[in-house]
Order: C-alpha cells, then structure tokens, then sequence
C-alpha cells in the first residue's frame, strides 16, 4: 500500500523524530506500512475502549441488574466473570491463533462475537427481567469475555509484527489517552441529564451503541496491512497449553515479570476502597460524579506520557507507577484518620486521590503491556500474553477471598494491605531486565 503523507507526516510529529520509520523487531516489508498500521490499530483500541468504558461491570452492567431486578448475589459475578473469563482461557486461544500466519482475523472474529454479545444483552434488557434477566445477561457476558481473550491474544501479536519496537508504548498510550477523553464526556453528561433508575430502554440503547464501536472497530481492524506470522506450535490445544505452562518454571525473565504485574494488581483492586471510605463524608457536592471526572482525566492527560516513557523504559513506568499507587494509600488513610485538612478541604482528598490513582494504574496498564510485547521476539509473542494473561486471571479469581478479610480489617486496613503488596511489585521491577536497549 502506498506511504500517505499526511499520516506520514502526524506520524512524524507525534514521534518527534526526523526518522520516524525506525523498524525495530519487525519484518522489513512492514516498514513502508508502519504510520497507517499504527493510527488504525489507535483508532480500533480507542473505540474498543470506549465500549468497554460503557459496560464496564463495576457500573453500568450493576446498575443494569439491579434495573431489571435481577438477585444481589449475581452482581458479584460481574467483575469475575468480565476480567478472568478473558485471561483464563488464552493458553487454548493462544495453540488456536497460531495456526494462522495472519493474526488479524482472530481479532476481527473476537470483536464482533463482542457486539453480538452485547446486542444480546440488550436485548435482554429490553425484553425480559428479574432472575431470567440476570441469568441472561451472565452468559451473554460469559461470551463477551471469551471473544475478549480472542483479540487480548491476537492484537499483540498484530501489534508486535506491524509497529516497531521504541513506538508502542505510545500506540497503546495515544489509543488511551483518547477512549479516557471520551469517557469523561460521556461521564459529563450524565452528570447534567442523569438517567431515571427505571430507565430500561437508556441502558438498552446504551449497550446497543456500544456494540455498534465494536463492529466500527473490526472494520478498521480489517484494513490493516499484516505481514505473516510463525505457525508452530498450534497443534493439540491441551497439548500444547499444558507444555506452555513450563515458561513459568523455565523462563526466569518472563517468570519474574507476571510476578511482578500480579503483585502490581494493587493499582486496580485498591480502587472500590478509596470509593468505600468517600461514602463516610458528607459533601455537598456529587462524590460519584467527581471520580468518574477524575478517573477520566487521569487516563486522558497520563497515558500518552506514559507511552511515551514506556518506548525508553517501560520497566521504569512500572517501578514509577506502583511507588505513586502503593504509597499514596498510607498517605491517604493518614489525612483522612488524622483530620489533617481543613474541613472544606477534607471532602476533596478522596476524589483527588482517585485522580492520582488513575494516573498511577494507568502508568502500570500501559508499561507492562509495552513490556510484554517488547520482551518477547517472534514466534513467543503470543505465548507469552497468553500465559501471563491465564495466570493472572487465575489470580484475580483468587482475590474474590479479599472480600472475606476486608470485613475484618475494614477499608482503610485494605487499602494499606494492597498498598503493601504494590510496594513490594515496585521492588521486584528494579529486578527485570530492560527490554527497550536493543
């Protein structure tokens, strides 16, 4: 395909290099392909994004149960269900990806299998309610979750084969920065024309929209220009996962580092805790609305920095990020214990907190996503997701026991807790080899 100068030129600019086609770790017949690749693959992330921003199970999809009447205890499936559900599969994924020297197609696939499920769930919403509704609506997201794991494996292959290395970190960065800004405008405007609680056709429509980003994405998807990929070891899917499972006790390196990103899980799984101990304030203004503000300010203005340090060091973007999101618990829990702020002051910690945490788990997604990719050269790209993404989700399952012992230690000894454990993935980074120097 012919070089587009305009793309060529933002492409440029937004590496700030005279040499913007630097082609590190990739075949050199995708070097001329390199901007267009690279703005269609930010472009398909960030509308994927933005979808999942609008379903997220932490919201949306628990409001939407409690709309439709479905049992409490099938919303503490949701967030479960949604993150391990496309971790813990992704050793067969991954056996069946490899048969396929173009990895594209897997992601096409996986992304419409996820509006299909959406628009089910919709439909859902729309046409049924109370139990049957929630049932429905937990296999219609069993489904996403495994079309998720379908493009988790095959984008960072695509990625790994059509944008060089020292350049995606500021890909996934870019493709962030623009789903936050996104978000936060459609955070605003519920902020000003918030829904009705009943409103079962908004949160329909909601999720009939969002299914729609994901077919706009598999069109983009379609027009990216990928060379061939390595086809061995996609035979027998036991097989072949059981045998991948031994990187873990072989490969040092890779070892080290799914430690690390499961110890770095803090970032994410001390969020509900900052959330929990705002509920004790009386403010008079909305908390909810002002930490969806500040988390989709914070994704917006720090990813594209972090990309951009991640193409230097993305092992110092995890050791940076896990030191601001592991000690900002103690410092948080000690203001609000010891009443340190005046008291019109007091209502704001929380929420700015959250802003910091955001920029913080931001910093940690988007370096050991870079890292992961730039560790692994060639055909052990994909194993590599794909082991690391089943052990963490194997994990993140496990910490569904964490709601057992925060009733006896409460939020505050919560957030110190993952505050601990944050400190110690910060430590184990300062052990990983730097994977940007070749």
């Amino acid at each position: 395909m012919p070089l587009d100068p305009d793309l060529n030129g933002l492409y440029s600019k937004l590496m700030n290099e005279e040499d913007a086609r630097v082609c590190k770790d990739i075949p050199d017949g995708a070097c001329t392909d390199v901007p267009q690749n690279f703005f269609r693959q930010v472009l398909a992330n960030t509308l994927t994004s933005l979808g999942d921003t609008l379903t997220n199970p932490k919201t949306t999809l628990a409001w939407l149960l409690g709309v439709v009447g479905a049992p409490v205890a099938l919303i503490a499936w949701l967030v479960p269900i949604r993150e391990s559900g496309s971790m813990l599969p992704q050793l067969f994924i991954a056996s069946y990806v490899r048969r396929f020297p173009y990895r594209k197609g897997t992601w096409i696939i996986g992304s419409l299998l996820q509006a299909a499920a959406l628009l089910a769930m919709g439909a859902v919403a729309w046409l049924t309610e109370g139990t049957l509704a929630g049932v429905l609506i937990i296999l219609c997201l069993i489904v996403f979750s495994l079309a998720r794991g379908l493009c988790s494996v095959a984008s960072k292959d695509v990625i790994g084969k059509t944008v060089p290395k020292t350049r995606r970190g500021r890909l996934n960065g870019l493709a962030t920065s623009l789903s936050g800004w996104l978000a936060l405008a459609f955070g605003g405007y519920c902020l000003i024309w918030p829904p009705q609680d009943d409103d079962t056709l908004f949160y329909a429509s909601l999720l009939v929209g969002s299914a729609l980003l994901w077919v706009l994405a598999a069109l983009v998807y379609r027009s990216i220009d990928e060379s061939p990929g390595a086809t061995d070891g996609g035979g027998n899917g036991l097989r072949e996962a059981i045998g991948r499972i031994s990187l873990l006790r072989d490969d040092k390196p890779f070892r080290r580092f799914v430690i690390t990103r499961a110890l770095l899980l803090c970032s994410a799984l001390s969020a509900p805790y900052y959330v929990v101990l705002a509920q004790d304030l009386e403010a008079s203004f909305g908390m909810l609305g002002a930490f969806l503000v500040a988390n989709g300010l914070a994704s917006s203005l720090s990813a594209m920095v972090w990309g951009r340090m991640s193409d230097k060091s993305s092992r110092q973007v995890m050791i940076r990020a896990a030191f601001i999101a592991s000690l900002l618990g103690p410092l948080v829990i000690a203001l609000h214990s010891f009443a340190v702020l005046p008291q019109g002051l007091q209502a704001w910690l929380f929420p700015v907190a959250f802003f910091i945490l955001g920029i913080a788990h931001s910093g940690v997604r988007v370096g050991r996503k870079t890292y992961v990719l730039d560790m692994a050269g060639g055909s052990k790209r994909t194993d590599y997701v794909a082991v690391s993404n089943s052990a963490i989700g194997l994990i993140l399952l496990a910490t569904g026991l964490f709601g057992l012992l925060g009733s006896l230690i409460g939020a505050a000894g919560m957030l110190l807790l993952l505050s601990g454990i944050g400190l110690l993935g910060a430590l184990l980074a300062f052990s990983l080899p730097e994977v940007q120097q070749d």
